[in-house]
């Protein structure tokens, strides 16, 4: 090796080792009991009828055996390749003391079939088997988890490759799924009791008393006093990127820490297919081979015209294709940092096992600025409003006298009764004026599950992300891309809908329209109604939104489309997609971030017929397909 020492403090990542094995006493075989992992990945299952066992063991990644929920006793479970037209049986037994569910991530199914209990069904009870059967009507690169508790998070995951009808359009001489990931010692439950008492406590890159005197010197004291008291009033830190860091994470390449140091071997001049899947609970994670140029050729299953590219950020649920063509006889390392630089995962493609190639240094945290606090809106050169020369006195910006009731932007208490409301009506279509069971008003006020709004939310498909802004070489952004083929479907939506994404990071509450989950309405859609979806990021993090069932149509300007199942949402920033209602159900439709969805940005969305007397298949049952005890 050229430098693997890794001599970091635990907090900026957790070293590996190898995956051991240790029985948990569930009624498992010997050989089942063995949580075990093939160094360059998960085995796969092909066919149309497959049989998935939902188990325990210890696994040994930090040195120290902790539980794990395993597939088939492995962790990741094993990658699923089905083929497009086919219908396919999967048989999930349930040997956890709990209930548990498997989720099929951005396929489109029966609603039945979705695997989410509370809406689709009720779950799999202990020692129960539940038959998944559904039609395979697309193709590209997918995954699969658990919809239950924190199961996610303890390993219930797994990769799915879907063969096209029609032959690929991007020939290749070689294929590997890279599934990302984020691994604790800690009990997830213990992770989200520690945030819901002290949100910041994963959080070490916060400001210390040397960060202070340091700013004393190049900003000067009267500068840095103001920025400090306008962050302290907000009670919000520039330094809260991520929830949960490398502190207590270890990030994870197909299963192996960054010591294990996954590997892929190759030979020069191959056409390679990396199908990148962000499997994590609560990572973003910015990609790149360094020395390779990456071209994009699928986004989230979805084919899109190529666009060649050195790094891209990965939100949590995402899944990218892309093309590499290493023509040197030589190592190269696939590296990928969290969003928040506490840790990466990382991986080597070789031709030589006996090759390997520089770990890139992990960047410095980047800092949250005027864009992030949602005033990426503003003309900042007219409103001398920059954030590092701003005037605050001359804007009455001083957070100590500024009158919100002028602004209108007091955070306990904003007047939002000029807001779009969430459900707007078509004039032209009248027939589909909303009703009160869609979703409830925005009230004067949302009260303390929000402690901040943003004042001038900005377009921002072509900003690659904090700390990605000033790169040497081409970030990928949603901007870059277009779904091959032209627009899959109409540019033009019957009605619309805005919702903010909405929190109180203090006190670790998350929502939409500032309404939690428990408190919220479903959303009704009628069937086969084109729908346009704005979503307003009111918080300071950043949000992957993830709609069950349905396509989610990215509106990117000038006639385009990028056909997405998961949209990644940056702080400050307003995004709109167009949604066909075209399946029957109740669908889930959440924050992705595993805490962030258990917390309450959560909705039911129902698709629903115009004619109401009719009852919707399903819906007087949860539970369909088949149970054995």
């Amino acid at each position: 090796m050229n430098r693997q020492s890794f001599s970091l403090p635990r907090r900026r990542f957790v070293q590996g080792l190898a995956l051991g094995a240790t029985g948990l006493g569930l009624g498992l075989s010997p050989r089942q009991l063995l949580a075990t992992q093939g160094h360059t990945g998960a085995p796969i299952l092909s066919g149309d009828t497959f049989h998935l066992t939902l188990g325990g063991a210890d696994v040994n990644i930090t040195g120290k055996p902790r539980q794990a929920t395993t597939i088939n006793g492995i962790v990741p479970g094993p990658t699923l390749r089905w083929r497009e037209g086919d219908t396919v049986t999967i048989k999930v037994t349930n040997l956890l003391p709990e209930t548990s569910s498997i989720h099929w991530h951005g396929l489109l199914l029966p609603f039945t079939m979705d695997g989410v209990p509370g809406l689709s069904f009720d779950g799999i009870k202990p020692g129960e088997t539940f038959t998944y059967q559904f039609p395979i009507v697309q193709s590209g690169t997918y995954w699969y988890h658990s919809h239950s508790g924190f199961q996610e998070q303890t390993g219930l995951y797994g990769s799915i490759i879907i063969e096209p009808k029609t032959p690929e359009p991007h020939s290749f001489d070689r294929e590997q799924v890279i599934m990302l990931s984020d691994w604790s010692d800690e009990d997830p439950k213990h992770i989200y009791a520690t945030l819901k008492k002290v949100s910041h406590y994963y959080n070490f890159n916060e400001r210390t008393v040397f960060d202070t005197l340091r700013d004393f010197r190049e900003k000067g004291v009267l500068k840095t006093l103001k920025d400090r008291h306008m962050w302290n009033t907000m009670r919000m830190s520039e330094r809260d990127l991520a929830d949960v860091t490398g502190y207590t994470y270890t990030y994870l390449m197909n299963g192996q820490s960054p010591n294990g140091n996954w590997t892929c071997q190759f030979n020069p001049g191959e056409r390679i297919k990396l199908r990148f899947i962000n499997a994590s609970a609560m990572t973003f994670f910015d990609i790149r081979i360094p020395g390779l140029d990456m071209t994009v050729v699928a986004m989230d299953g979805q084919p899109v015209k190529p666009v060649d590219f050195h790094e891209v950020r990965l939100g949590v649920a995402e899944t990218l294709d892309v093309i590499v063509e290493p023509k040197d006889d030589r190592a190269y390392t696939l590296f990928a940092q969290s969003i928040d630089r506490s840790g990466f995962a990382r991986g080597t493609l070789t031709p030589d096992p006996a090759l390997s190639a520089a770990v890139p240094d992990m960047d410095e945290p980047p800092l949250l600025g005027h864009t992030e606090m949602g005033m990426g809106g503003m003309d900042h050169s007219s409103m001398n409003h920059d954030m590092d020369s701003m005037d605050q006195s001359t804007m009455n910006h001083d957070m100590s006298s500024m009158d919100h009731s002028a602004m209108n932007h007091d955070m306990d208490g904003m007047n939002h009764g000029d807001m779009a409301v969430p459900f707007a009506v078509d004039p032209a279509n009248p027939d589909l004026a909303p009703r009160d069971s869609a979703t409830q008003h925005l009230d004067s006020e949302y009260g303390p599950g929000v402690d901040m709004r943003a004042m001038a939310p900005g377009e921002m498909l072509a900003d690659p992300g904090i700390g990605l802004r000033n790169r040497d070489w081409k970030v990928l952004t949603y901007a870059d891309m277009e779904t091959a083929g032209g627009p899959p479907d109409s540019l033009h939506p019957d009605r619309e809908i805005v919702l903010h994404l909405t929190g109180n990071m203090s006190r670790y509450m998350w929502s939409f329209n500032g309404i939690p989950f428990a408190d919220a309405k479903p959303l009704e859609l009628y069937h086969n109604e084109r729908v346009r979806i704005t979503l307003v990021n009111d918080t300071m993090m950043t949000h992957p939104i993830h709609l069950h069932g349905l396509w989610s149509d990215l509106e990117l300007g000038d006639g385009k489309l990028l056909r997405k199942h998961t949209i990644t949402v940056k702080p400050g920033e307003k995004i709109s997609y167009l949604v066909r209602a075209d399946a029957l159900g109740r669908w889930a439709y959440h924050c992705h971030l595993l805490y962030h969805m258990d917390a309450g940005m959560f909705r039911e969305v129902r698709v629903v017929s115009k004619d109401t007397e009719k009852p919707m298949p399903g819906m007087e049952h949860h539970q369909h397909g088949g149970h054995t005890s």
